[in-house]
Order: C-alpha cells, then sequence, then structure tokens
C-alpha cells in the first residue's frame, strides 16, 4: 500500500515579476514532512526567487503559498519563524562579536530578560530562563560536536563552521521546516561532511524536514528525495536523482547536455561521500 505524505510547503501556480521581468511563472511543487527535497536548476532559473516567497522576504505576485494549511502570502519572515518555518542563507549570518554559545541564545523569542521591569522585578525568573536556554544552547553544542567553539567569537570562525552554527540555531527553536540556500558554499570537505552527517542526523533523529538549494550534485545525491527542477522560472522535473539524471529535458537545460549529472553551475563541485 502506498504511503502518501502531507506537505508542509504547497507552492500553487506562482509567479512573482519585477516590472518586465518574470522570475518565477506558474510555479507548483510541494515539499513532504520529513522529507530532504533538494531545488535545482541552472543559474537564473528562479529557485532564490521562489525561497525568498516562501521565506516572506517577498510576496508572490499570483498563485498562493501554504504553509502547514495556512496561507502565508506575503507574510513577514518574522512571522513565519514563530511559526516553525526558518531560513538559512549561501552567506552565514552571525552575531560576530559574540560567542557561539551566545549566539544560539539569542533565538529563542520572548525571552523574559528582555522585558526591562522582568529584569527588575522578576530576576529570579529571568535568571532561570537564562539557565535553560543555556542548556538548551549547551545541548546543540554537544549535538552537532562543536564544543571546542563554543566561547568563540562568531565572527572568528569559517565559513563551515558558521554554517554549523546557522544550523544550531534552527535547532534553538521548534522548527518545522528548514530553508537551506547553498548549504556548500564556501565550506570545505571536512567541514561540509560534518554538515550534511547533522543534517541527516535531525531529519532521522529528530523529524526536521529541510528545503534544499544546491548546486553541488554530489550533496544533493546524498541528501535529497526527490529533487525538484526548475528552469526559465518553473518547474520543469521532479523525482528521485536518477530520474533527474535520465531526463533528457533536464540534461540539455541544466546538465548541458552531459547523462553523467556531472556537470554544475558550480565549477568546483565539493564531494561529500
Amino acid at each position: 500500500m502506498m504511503i502518501v505524505l502531507a506537505a508542509i510547503i504547497d507552492v500553487k501556480n506562482v509567479g512573482k515579476h519585477f516590472g518586465g521581468f518574470h522570475a518565477v511563472r506558474d510555479c507548483t511543487l510541494q515539499v513532504e514532512v520529513g522529507s530532504i527535497t533538494g531545488l535545482i536548476g541552472p543559474n537564473g532559473a528562479g529557485k532564490t526567487t521562489l525561497f525568498n516567497m516562501v521565506a516572506g522576504t517577498l510576496a508572490p505576485t499570483s498563485g498562493t503559498i501554504t504553509f502547514d494549511g495556512d496561507i502565508i502570502n506575503g507574510k513577514p519572515s518574522h512571522e513565519l519563524f514563530k511559526q516553525g518555518l526558518l531560513r538559512t542563507f549561501q552567506i552565514a549570518h552571525e552575531f560576530s562579536h559574540m560567542t557561539v554559545v551566545e549566539n544560539l541564545m539569542m533565538v529563542p523569542d520572548k525571552q523574559s530578560g528582555e522585558n526591562i521591569s522582568s529584569a527588575w522585578f522578576r530576576p529570579a525568573r529571568v535568571a532561570k530562563e537564562e539557565a535553560e536556554v543555556r542548556r538548551k544552547a549547551e545541548e546543540v553544542i554537544d549535538f552537532l560536536k562543536i564544543s571546542q567553539v563554543k566561547n568563540e567569537l562568531a565572527g572568528n570562525l569559517s565559513g563551515g563552521q558558521k554554517k554549523l552554527l546557522e544550523l544550531g540555531r534552527t535547532m534553538m527553536v521548534d522548527a518545522r521546516i528548514v530553508l537551506l540556500d547553498e548549504v556548500a558554499a564556501g565550506v570545505n570537505r571536512t567541514l561540509l561532511k560534518n554538515l550534511v552527517d547533522n543534517i541527516e542526523r535531525l531529519n532521522r533523529e529528530l523529524g526536521y524536514t529541510f528545503f534544499v538549494i544546491e548546486h553541488d550534485m554530489d550533496l544533493i545525491a546524498r541528501l535529497c528525495d526527490p529533487v525538484i527542477v526548475m528552469a526559465a522560472g518553473t518547474v520543469m522535473a521532479q523525482g528521485t536523482i536518477e530520474d533527474i539524471q535520465a531526463n533528457e529535458a533536464v540534461i540539455e537545460a541544466y546538465f548541458g547536455g552531459s547523462p553523467t549529472g556531472n556537470a554544475t553551475p558550480d565549477p568546483q563541485p565539493v564531494a561529500v561521500s
């Protein structure tokens, strides 16, 4: 019997234009609960624009985007964050003058210590809550195996360590889905393997759902099922990586006519297997 998973993200006939330029055209796709769904395509295919609309950075010109049954067209990213939709970026965004553990502790919303009256009149409550947040941050650091840098200023971390920190920030709240934008960019092979291992662990052990933009086809092949291909602003194919690599239209549009699946817009893909 076939098991049908529910869609946590449902994009229907979505379009986005900037004046006369149509970045996304009549795009329809779904991200199923518990999946690691990959989104690939040549440069200019509309992937990042679509991500920006799902993440609340841009409002669609047409169509609907649904998150867990709730239409979120144009809903701001901070509201989506509260609902459990989180995004990481190709270039990590950290508080560079704060330590790793302090960066993690900044994530939970509505902490009592942010309220000046609570800080003055309920110091015990603030201290207890801060201790709980710190404990959670320590657990995240242990999970990601980055305890050696927990007291390091985030601005001093390598690119790969900053990506791990971003992944850790998603663990400080109840993430329902995480949008990963070019997770391999600027990451050396050793740290990339650690990063990918942790994404797989979060998916397998904690049930995280991931939606991934990536140019590194080795990483896509290891992590993602299904894989969605965009070209010219719309979805042209979807399936397993084997289906995608055997699709002649995809080979022509994305792989430059090479059926091996090794060609990619990134001239130096990083193997993670």
